[in-house]
C-alpha cells in the first residue's frame, strides 16, 4: 500500500503554513494530490512525489552522494516504493544508498517529522527506461546522526559514485541550502535531543502504574505494558508540556504530583528510528479502574517483583528497578488497597469463590480479560471476566 494521500496532503499543508510564499510553485503538487492517479507512482506524469533524507552530523554537515543516473551530488533519495509513509521512504533510501540504518538516525527537535524542504525540479527524459520528461516533488526530511562518531558508509555501487559531507553553506540544492541556514539560526545544530516524554508514575509504596498498549499496526511497542506519554508536537513549548498534553489526552482524570525530570532513555519508532525520550517521575495513589482511559487497553499497578512476568516495552523493567532502588517505598500500603498475595502475612491462604461473567454489547462484541502469565490455569490467555 502506498502512503496515505491524506497524510501527504497534511504534510504539504503544514509545510505551506511555515512557507506560505511557496504555495504558487507547489500548485502542481497540490493538483497531483487532488487527481485520481496515485501521486507517489513513478509512472504518473507530468510529475510525482519523491523523498530525500537530509542527514546532519555533529559538525553541521549534510551527507551528499553522487547519483550515477543524474551525475549530480545530492542527498540520498528516490522514488516511493512499498513504504508506509514518506518519511519511511526517505529512511529506506538512505539505508539502501549509503548504508546508514534507521537506528543510526533520529528526528530533529526543530522539525520533528515535517519536511524541511519540498523542492520541485525537472527530470530529463530517459529513453532507455521509456520515461518522458517530468517533474519530481521532492519531500526532504532532516535527521541527526545519533552517535558522536558518524557510522561508516556502505555505498550502493550500482547507483552511487561517491559521498561527501558538506557544510550547510555548501549544500548543492539552493532551496535546501536556504532552509538549512534559516533553521541553523533557530537551533538546528546536529545535536540530538529528547523529542518524546513519558512518566514513571508511582504511589510511593512500591507500586508502578503501567499502560497496556493496543495490539495493532502502527502502534509503538504494541500489546505490551509501557509508560504513559508520547511525542512532542510543534505546538508544545517544552517536553513537560508534551507530557502534560499526552496525559490529558490519554488519562484526562489522572492528576500527578511532584512531576520531576528523571532520566533520558532511548526508544525505537515504528520506522526503526532512534527516539530520545525524557522520562519524568510523578506520584499518584488512585484506583486505575476509575480512570477514563482514552488510549490503550488498561492501566494497572505493579510491584517490581512481578516485572519479569510481564511483556514490557524495551528497557522499561531496568528503568523501574533503577527508580525503585533510588526511592525506598513507605512501609504501609495506600489506604484501602487489598494486599497482593505476596504481601499477605506468612501462613495466610487467600481463598476466593467467584464466578465468570459473559458480557456482550449491542454490537455482538464479547468482553474478555487477559490472564496473568503466571496464572496456574491458562496463563497469558484471554478469558471471561471473573469476579469475587
Amino acid at each position: 500500500m502506498p502512503p496515505a494521500r491524506s497524510g501527504i496532503r497534511n504534510l504539504t499543508e503544514k509545510y505551506l503554513k511555515c512557507h506560505p510564499a511557496e504555495r504558487e510553485q507547489l500548485k502542481p503538487l497540490l493538483a497531483a494530490l487532488e487527481a485520481d492517479a496515485e501521486p507517489t507512482s513513478r509512472a504518473v506524469l507530468p510529475g510525482h512525489v519523491t523523498c530525500s533524507a537530509v542527514v546532519i552530523d555533529r559538525a553541521r554537515r549534510v551527507l551528499h552522494i553522487g547519483h550515477k543516473a543524474s551525475g549530480k551530488l545530492l542527498p540520498p533519495g528516490g522514488h516511493v516504493e512499498d513504504d508506509r509513509t514518506l518519511l519511511a521512504a526517505a529512511l529506506r533510501e538512505v539505508c539502501e544508498e549509503a548504508g546508514i540504518r534507521p537506528r543510526d538516525l533520529c528526528l530533529t527537535p526543530q522539525l520533528l517529522g515535517a519536511p524541511i524542504d519540498i523542492d520541485v525540479h525537472d527530470i530529463d527524459a530517459n529513453p532507455a527506461k521509456g520515461e518522458l520528461a517530468h517533474r519530481h516533488f521532492d519531500f526532504r526530511f532532516a535527521f541527526y546522526i545519533t552517535a558522536e562518531q558518524t557510522p561508516p558508509l556502505v555505498l550502493q555501487e550500482e547507483e552511487v559514485s561517491g559521498a561527501q559531507w558538506l557544510p550547510f553553506a555548501d549544500v548543492t540544492s539552493p532551496t535546501l541550502r536556504t532552509k538549512l541556514l534559516e533553521a541553523e539560526a533557530e537551533g538546528l545544530d546536529g545535536q540530538p535531543e529528547p523529542i518524546n516524554a513519558s512518566a514513571v508514575i508511582h504511589d510511593g509504596h512500591g507500586r508502578y502504574l503501567l499502560h497496556l498498549r493496543d495490539q495493532r499496526e502502527g502502534i509503538w511497542s504494541p500489546g505490551v505494558f509501557a509508560l504513559l506519554g508520547g511525542g512532542r508536537t510543534m505546538d508544545d513549548p517544552c517536553l513537560e508540556a508534551t507530557l502534560r498534553r499526552e496525559l490529558a489526552e490519554e488519562v484526562p482524570s489522572l492528576e500527578l504530583t511532584g512531576l520531576t525530570p528523571y532520566a533520558v532513555e532511548e526508544a525505537t519508532s515504528v520506522d526503526g528510528l532512534a527516539v530520545p525520550v525524557q522520562v519524568y517521575t510523578g506520584r499518584w495513589q488512585g484506583d486505575p479502574d476509575t480512570i477514563d482511559l482514552q488510549e490503550g487497553v488498561l492501566l494497572r499497578w505493579f510491584t517490581v517483583d512481578v516485572l519479569d512476568r510481564l511483556g514490557l516495552s524495551p528497557g522499561l523493567g531496568d528503568l523501574i528497578r533503577r527508580h525503585a532502588a533510588d526511592h525506598s517505598p513507605a512501609d504501609s500500603p495506600p489506604h484501602g488497597r487489598r494486599p497482593l498475595r505476596h504481601e499477605a502475612p506468612e501462613g495466610t491462604e487467600l481463598h476466593i469463590v467467584g464466578v465468570h461473567l459473559y458480557l456482550q454489547d449491542e454490537h455482538g462484541r464479547t468482553l474478555l480479560g487477559l490472564r496473568h502469565p503466571d496464572s496456574a490455569y491458562a496463563g497469558n490467555q484471554w478469558h471471561f471476566l471473573a469476579v469475587h
